[in-house]
């Protein structure tokens, strides 16, 4: 909440003071903090849709923050965005492949090495939707970004999900001030997506006061800068059954305890300033008390690391697409070509939407997740999160891939900075889980969900549970009876945001109905119908406006109805009715006889498919006619004829606009 507090503490933040002075100010900060939600508990909302619902309380409306929470974040974005904008230097970043020691250290004084710690213990405690918040600002620098993450979203988030209060107070605050720094290490060389097939030991000590570590793990990120590692290795574990098997089981281990050593950084193609090398451990002595979670269910800690932390991915990249889209307009609005602008051309701007619309919906996925998760009750969102880390990673490639082909050659040289965003964001489809993976997983847990609960129905139907069946058959009744699936997105729930429940009425509003109610509207039909059914038309029908009988109809879903009769409805043989698509809806059906044509000697000369013109010929030059006379008949057009005995629509065939129509042979 802002207090009066609350400005000092911004002030300490522009100031840039020291380490030890900020981290007071942090903690005046945090305290001034209230918790966001207090809503009922979240249920899993993806995991539902895989049983045909949509739970309208966890999407409509947007989560948001309230004002208080909002001015309360906006003193703390100020100076970090600040900071990243003026003094981080991303070229010399990524040209020397490390993050200078001055850096690192007003990283620390700004308190971004404790995001989510909580309060208690010396971080900032953030919510879920405030770490979005400033994932924005720290993508702007892809190898701070990683750094930042591996430390806090994955390197110490194992102590905060399933450490006891004794590993939180020893390892927390300093991992929250940035004086110590967290990795995760999980990969190994013979093991990366299949982490159940680690070969990394820990062999209990004689004495069973220690873990004696054994193994080697690769690719991690912070690896020759952690004073603290998550480990995972495997341990020997006495099963229900008396048998011994080998499990996974997850451990706090410091450089301290020796035997800890690391290789030297990879050279990569991109992310180059973060810090990733091999981590060797050799008869590395873990104290007991440091086996994080069960003895045995390290595989589950880690997934549970992993899930919680990928939904940060779509606000850090959202962040990075909208400066690359500045500068990118930037560079289209003033470079020419043909005497034009590149940004007046139609190509050009296509891209600018397309990057546009990506940048919207990560950020909007990332804000979504974030609201849910800050939910009480701890709510599962794992598949979201995936969602979120598939679709922002291949998002950010297709649109930087778009952005150097409007660049041209200025975003193929490292004199300029485009081409650095095409490297950084290449392994975003690779770390935190691959996307094969992870299509997988959204799959798979899905399908396991709705199996657990459609087993659970069938048990209890055989069982003859009434509940359950009245359940079941009141369900099915109402879908049979055409029941409409209300999202919520006309307000009438009031489950959408005020600003839009008013187009949410609204956009039912103008139907043909309506329109009907209108004279000049009327009087236009009148003349189009009186002209198409002028003396010398050869067409069949009455010859005159006031012989013609019309009927005009429209769609509403999967029902055909009359809307209204404008003069009397002979329903006699070759009757003309005026087809008029709900609202413009294109998808509207209309009918064809598949012979071609009506009854008469016409008929059979014209291909099922065939279009006319305006003369009545085929496009292909064909007389409709075997006569070879041209004889003049209706065009399919967006009020479309059709000859009929009848006007039942179940007696009509479906086609696509723009092709002849008959009555279908009976």
């Amino acid at each position: 909440m802002a207090t009066s507090g609350s400005m000092g503490v911004a002030a300490l933040f522009l100031r840039r003071a020291v380490a030890a002075r900020a981290s007071r100010a942090l903690v005046a900060f945090a305290t001034s903090r209230r918790l966001l939600r207090t809503s009922p508990p979240s249920r899993a909302f993806a995991k539902e849709l895989f049983l045909g619902k949509i739970e309208k309380k966890e999407v409509f409306p947007f989560p948001e923050v309230s004002q208080d929470e909002l001015n309360e974040i906006n003193q703390f974005v100020g100076p970090v965005e600040k900071f990243f904008t003026e003094e981080v230097d991303s070229e010399r970043i990524d040209r020397e492949g490390k993050i200078p020691k001055e850096t690192l250290e007003k990283l620390k004084s700004l308190g971004l090495f404790g995001l989510q710690v909580p309060e208690e213990y010396g971080g900032l405690g953030l919510s879920n939707t405030m770490y979005a918040r400033l994932g924005e600002i720290v993508g702007l620098d892809a190898s701070i970004a990683v750094t930042l993450a591996a430390h806090q979203a994955i390197g110490l988030k194992g102590i905060i999900l399933a450490g006891t209060k004794e590993q939180k107070a020893k390892y927390l605050p300093k991992l929250a001030s940035g004086e110590h720094i967290a990795a995760f290490c999980l990969t190994e060389p013979s093991s990366g997506s299949d982490a159940a097939s680690i070969k990394s030991r820990a062999t209990l000590s004689e004495d069973k006061k220690h873990y004696i570590l054994n193994g080697s793990k690769v690719w991690i990120t912070n690896g020759g800068l952690a004073n603290v590692f998550t480990v995972f290795a495997k341990t020997e574990v006495v099963d229900s059954d008396s048998s011994v098997k080998d499990k996974i089981t997850a451990f706090i281990v410091e450089r301290a305890f020796g035997g800890v050593t690391n290789g030297k950084p990879e050279d990569k193609l991109g992310i180059r300033g973060s810090n990733t090398c091999e981590v060797h451990f050799e008869n590395t002595k873990v104290p007991i008390e440091n086996v994080l979670g069960e003895v045995g269910g390290g595989f589950k800690v880690a997934m549970n690391i992993l899930n919680s932390g990928r939904f940060s991915m779509g606000s850090t990249v959202a962040g990075m697409l909208k400066k690359l889209i500045e500068m990118t307009a930037a560079y289209a609005c003033t470079r020419k070509q043909f005497n034009k602008n590149l940004s007046e051309f139609g190509l050009i701007q296509e891209k600018f939407a397309l990057m546009a619309q990506k940048a919207y919906v990560m950020e909007s996925m990332a804000y979504l997740t974030a609201g849910m998760l800050d939910q009480p009750g701890f709510p599962d969102c794992s598949i979201e999160a995936a969602m979120v880390k598939v679709f922002s990673s291949e998002g950010a490639w297709q649109c930087v891939s778009e952005a150097l082909q409007i660049l041209g050659g200025s975003g193929y040289v490292k004199d300029y900075p485009y081409e650095r965003f095409l490297r950084d964001s290449r392994i975003l489809l690779i770390f935190e889980g691959t996307n094969e993976i992870l299509r997988m997983y959204i799959a798979l847990t899905g399908l396991q969900h709705a199996g657990r609960v459609l087993t659970a129905r069938i048990k209890e139907l055989k069982r003859g549970n009434m509940t359950t069946i009245i359940e079941t058959v009141g369900q099915r009744l109402r879908d049979s009876l055409g029941r409409t699936v209300d999202l919520g997105l006309t307000g009438k729930l009031g489950a959408v945001h005020p600003s839009v429940a008013v187009s949410g009425h609204t956009w039912h509003t103008p139907h043909v109905g309506a329109l009907l109610m209108d004279i000049p509207f009327q009087r236009a039909v009148t003349r189009v119908l009186g002209r198409m059914a002028q003396p010398g038309s050869r067409a069949p029908g009455p010859q005159s406006p006031s012989q013609v009988g019309w009927a005009l109809w429209g769609r509403c879903r999967s029902v055909v109805f009359p809307l209204a009769y404008l003069g009397q409805c002979q329903q006699a043989r070759g009757e003309r009715v005026l087809l008029w698509p709900h609202c413009g809806d294109t998808a509207t059906p209309l009918w064809q006889d598949h012979h071609g044509g009506a009854d008469d000697p016409e008929a059979g000369s014209q291909h099922p498919h065939q279009p006319v013109r305006h003369d009545g010929r085929a496009v292909e030059g064909q007389p409709l006619d075997p006569s070879g006379d041209p004889k003049s008949r209706p065009r399919g057009s967006a009020g479309q004829h059709l000859l009929c005995r009848s006007l039942l629509p179940e007696s009509l065939h479906p086609v696509p606009a723009g092709q002849a129509f008959s009555r279908k042979s009976r």
